[in-house]
């Protein structure tokens, strides 16, 4: 029997809302047990390990973010589609650092392939790079040099690591430039 309104939606939620404040890789039954105050073992009955509820924060963190690249990217085209996405997965990752986090953990591609969330997101991905007319493998290669380029801004602005009176913002906007430069004029493969 269910503990007073305790689902694995509810577990997941708590899960994903705790990693915001102590970061995903600190998330543990034991405290999410003792937020709901129950016994750890309450918790199996709505979620089968830590992998599984690790899963689970994973699928809705992609769907929370898909939902903002959705709204950032619609109707524009080109670099305004371009600041839009990284805008709006730089905002998800500074308001919501436990659930960024989550978007980067590898789950296995069966989950991947049932998640809304992660499909919206790769979706999104390759639609908002349309206007610069990449092919595969030039489209692959341009979308690890975003990821790559964001991801490490990300983790350096998170750690504090920017150290220097240079404004953080204008450096994003030129990094953001920058990006639509290359992709303006990839050097498509042969």
């Amino acid at each position: 029997m269910a503990r007073a309104g305790l689902t694995a939606d509810r577990v997941t939620e708590a899960a994903a809302d705790l990693a915001d404040v102590v970061g995903f890789d600190n998330v543990t039954l034991s405290a999410l047990a003792r937020g709901f105050g129950v016994a750890d073992a309450s918790l199996y009955s709505h979620v089968r390990n830590m992998r599984d509820l690790r899963t689970r924060v994973a699928v809705r963190a992609a769907a929370e973010l898909g939902d903002r690249l959705a709204a950032a990217t619609a109707g524009r085209a080109g670099k305004e589609s371009l600041a839009g996405f990284a805008n709006a997965w730089r905002d998800f990752a500074r308001e919501c650092p436990g659930r960024y986090q989550a978007t980067q953990m590898a789950v296995d591609p069966e989950v991947v392939a049932a998640s809304p969330g992660h499909q919206r997101i790769m979706a999104i991905t390759y639609a908002h790079l349309s206007a610069y007319a990449l092919t595969e493998p030039d489209l692959t290669d341009a979308i690890r040099l975003l990821r790559s380029t964001y991801q490490g801004f990300f983790a350096i602005e998170a750690s504090s690591g920017f150290d220097h009176p240079r404004d953080l913002q204008a450096s994003w906007e030129k990094i953001l430039d920058a990006l639509d430069s290359a992709l303006t004029h990839w050097h498509v493969s042969s």
